[in-house]
C-alpha cells in the first residue's frame, strides 16, 4: 500500500509539472505574425473591401474629366414632295461640333468630391486590416487557452483514475470508504464532462481561425508554442492620443467631413450657369437661281444655362451644410469610442497582468504545497479522502484560471493595438502602463 501511495505521488507531481506520456508531437503551428500576414493576404471580406478602394479611387478622374464633345451631322431643309438636293437654295447638309464647359471650379469640386470618397474606402480598408489582425489573434489565444485546459483536464483525469484504484483498493481492504470510491467516480465523470466541452469549444475556435484565413475549416493548425506575456509601457493616455493619428477610421471620418464641404463648394458654384460652345459648317447644294451658287455656311454660339431654380440650390447647399455636422458628429462619436475602449481595454489588461502574475507566483504554488501536504497526510491517516480531492480540484482550478488569465491579457493587447492603431512595443509611448 505504501508502495502504491509512493507512485501516486510521483504520477501526480509529474502531472502537475505539466508531463505526459505522448508517443509522438505534432507539427509546430505556424507563428502566429505569419497567421496575422495570412489572413491579410487571403482573407476575402478584407479582399472586397480593398477592391471597393479601387473602384472608388477609378471615379476621380472621370468626375474631374469634361464631358465627351458632340458632333452631329443633319440634312436641313430636304422638300417633303422630292427631298431633292437641287430644288431650293436652304437645302444642304449640316455639320455641328459641341462642347459643354462647367462655370470654373465645378470639375474640381467634383474631382475632390470623387478623391475623398475614395480616401474613405482607402482607410476604411486600412481600418479593416487592424480589425482582421485582431480577430486572428484573438481566435488565436482562444484556441491556445482551450488546447492548455484540454491537456490539464486529461492530466487530472489521470490523476483521478489513479485516486480511483486507490480507494478502490483501500475500501476492499476494508481500509477505506465506499463515499471515498463514489466521489472519485463522480469528480471524475465531471472532468470528463469539462473535458468534451473544451473540445467542442476548441473545433469551434480552430474553424473560426481557419475562416479568418480563408482556409477549410478543418484544417489541422499543428502545436501552438508557448505564450509569453507582451509587456506593454505605453499609458492608456498617451495611446489615446496617438489613436488619433494612428487609426485610419480617423482619417477616414476627416475625409468624409471633406467631402461634404467639397460638395458645398459645387452647390455654391451651381448657382452659376455652364457654357456650351458650338461651331457648324454647312454644306449647300447647288439650285437653280440660287446667286451664290451653293456658297457654304459656317456658324457658331454659345449656350448657357438659366439658373432660375434657386430653391432648388438652396436645398443643395443646405444639406451639403447638414452632411458637413454629420460627419463631425461621427467622428467626435468615433473618438469617444475609442478613447472608451482603450481606456476599458487597459484596465482589463492591467487585471489580468496582475492575475497572472498572483497565480504564477502565489497561488498556484501555494495550492501546490497544500495538495502536496494534502497528500502527504492522506497516506500517513491524517488527511480523510475529501480534503485530498478538495485540495486537487482547486490547484486544477486555479491552473486553468492562470491560462485564461494569461490568453486574455493576450486578447486585451491585441485589442487596444485595434482600437489605437498603435504597435505596442515596450518603446512605443510613454508613460506607465501595465507592464511596469
Amino acid at each position: 500500500m505504501r508502495l502504491m501511495l509512493r507512485i501516486l505521488l510521483l504520477i501526480t507531481i509529474f502531472s502537475l509539472l505539466g508531463g505526459s506520456f505522448a508517443m509522438a508531437a505534432s507539427p509546430m503551428a505556424p507563428p502566429l505574425q505569419d497567421l496575422v500576414s495570412e489572413a491579410l493576404k487571403a482573407n476575402p471580406d478584407l479582399q472586397a473591401a480593398g477592391a471597393r478602394w479601387h473602384m472608388n479611387q477609378r471615379k476621380v478622374i472621370p468626375a474631374e474629366t469634361l464631358d465627351d464633345p458632340q458632333l452631329s451631322f443633319d440634312f436641313s431643309n430636304y422638300p417633303t414632295d422630292s427631298l431633292s438636293g437641287n430644288q431650293t437654295a436652304m437645302t444642304g447638309k449640316d455639320l455641328k461640333l459641341s462642347q459643354k464647359f462647367p462655370f470654373p471650379g465645378k470639375l474640381a469640386s467634383k474631382g475632390e468630391i470623387a478623391a475623398q470618397e475614395a480616401r474613405w474606402y482607402r482607410d476604411v480598408y486600412q481600418d479593416q486590416r487592424l480589425q482582421l489582425a485582431d480577430m486572428v489573434k484573438d481566435a488565436y489565444y482562444r484556441l491556445y487557452f482551450r488546447e492548455k485546459a484540454i491537456a490539464i483536464t486529461k492530466d487530472n483525469i489521470g490523476i483521478m483514475d489513479d485516486f480511483i484504484r486507490l480507494t478502490e483498493t483501500k475500501y476492499e481492504v476494508g481500509k477505506g470508504l465506499q463515499q471515498d470510491v463514489l466521489k472519485a467516480q463522480v469528480e471524475r465523470s465531471k472532468l470528463m464532462d469539462k473535458l468534451i466541452t473544451l473540445k467542442q469549444q476548441r473545433e469551434t475556435d480552430l474553424a473560426d481561425l481557419n475562416t479568418l484565413l480563408a482556409r477549410p475549416v478543418t484544417t489541422p493548425l499543428g502545436t501552438l508554442p508557448e505564450v509569453s506575456l507582451t509587456p506593454v509601457q505605453a499609458s492608456a493616455d498617451a495611446l489615446q492620443q496617438q489613436s488619433q493619428q494612428k487609426r485610419p477610421l480617423y482619417a477616414a471620418y476627416r475625409a468624409l467631413v471633406a467631402r461634404f464641404k467639397a460638395q458645398k463648394k459645387l452647390a455654391n458654384l451651381d448657382y452659376w450657369p455652364d457654357f456650351k460652345v458650338w461651331a457648324g459648317y454647312r454644306f449647300r447644294e447647288n439650285a437653280p437661281g440660287d446667286p451664290v451658287h451653293g456658297q457654304d455656311f459656317m456658324s457658331a454660339g454659345v449656350t448657357i444655362n438659366l439658373p432660375v431654380f434657386r430653391e432648388k440650390r438652396q436645398q443643395e447647399v443646405a444639406g451639403a451644410e447638414s452632411g458637413i455636422r454629420m460627419a463631425l458628429q461621427q467622428y467626435d462619436d468615433f473618438r469617444d469610442k475609442v478613447f472608451y475602449g482603450i481606456q476599458d481595454t487597459f484596465a482589463q489588461l492591467t487585471k489580468n497582468r496582475q492575475l497572472t502574475d498572483l497565480y504564477q507566483k502565489g497561488i498556484i504554488p501555494q495550492a501546490e504545497q497544500s495538495y502536496n501536504s494534502a497528500l502527504a497526510g492522506y497516506q500517513v491517516g491524517k488527511v480523510d479522502f475529501l480534503t485530498l480531492m478538495d485540495n486537487l480540484l482547486t490547484l486544477f482550478r486555479y491552473r486553468i484560471d492562470y491560462y485564461q488569465a494569461l490568453t486574455d491579457y493576450q486578447r486585451n493587447v491585441a485589442r487596444l493595438e485595434a482600437t489605437s492603431g498603435v504597435t505596442l512595443e515596450p518603446s512605443s509611448a510613454s508613460g506607465s502602463g501595465a507592464g511596469k
